[in-house]
């Protein structure tokens, strides 16, 4: 689909490229409230708009997508990717989900970030991966703060969910390896 074969492997877990035989999985894991709920994006997936998606966005490079799999367990659970992927300026926006809610709480998402921020910086070469979390979504924050990613932004009703505003932050994580930590 975009060219990326990589299957990147963890403890828990390996990510594979994401393809359009995903996309029934896709739709019902983001279409479902524990997952929808933290997402700014609330529109319904369809499977012509993940097909766009993956022919627009994934298909051009713009986004590299992978699938969970769990491999205790046997089973794709959600996804993980970079997306906005600005090779000029060296950065990218992160996003996951987990699909399966009984697989929440085994440590899989943290992985994950650890798995996919390790991609960019050495497979991408990035400098730079950002993400937005709306600021009630404690858990995530959590999890992302455990990863190295630092608060860069407060935005105070950023968004509006249902016609209630919510404030959202943006949190970042630099290249270790070019030598800046704070």
């Amino acid at each position: 689909m975009n060219g990326n074969q990589e299957i990147i492997t963890g403890d828990l877990v390996s990510l594979r490229p994401i393809t359009d035989a995903d996309t029934e999985n896709i739709i019902r894991w983001r279409n479902s409230d524990h997952v929808r709920r933290n997402f700014i994006y609330q529109t319904l997936f369809t499977p012509e708009s993940h097909r766009e998606w993956l022919r627009d966005k994934v298909g051009t490079g713009l986004v590299r997508q992978f699938i969970i799999h769990v491999k205790d367990a046997g089973i794709d659970v959600g996804s993980v990717y970079l997306r906005d992927i600005d090779l000029t300026h060296r950065r990218a926006e992160f996003g996951i989900f987990i699909g399966e809610e009984r697989q929440m709480g085994r440590g899989i998402g943290s992985e994950c970030i650890r798995l996919i921020v390790r991609y960019g910086f050495e497979t991408l070469r990035l400098h730079k991966i950002f993400l937005r979390v709306l600021a009630d979504n404690e858990i995530a924050r959590r999890s992302y703060e455990k990863a190295g990613f630092m608060q860069e932004a407060y935005l105070k009703d950023e968004v509006c969910i249902h016609g209630v505003y919510k404030d959202l932050i943006l949190m970042r994580i630099l290249n270790p390896q070019e030598g800046y930590h704070g």
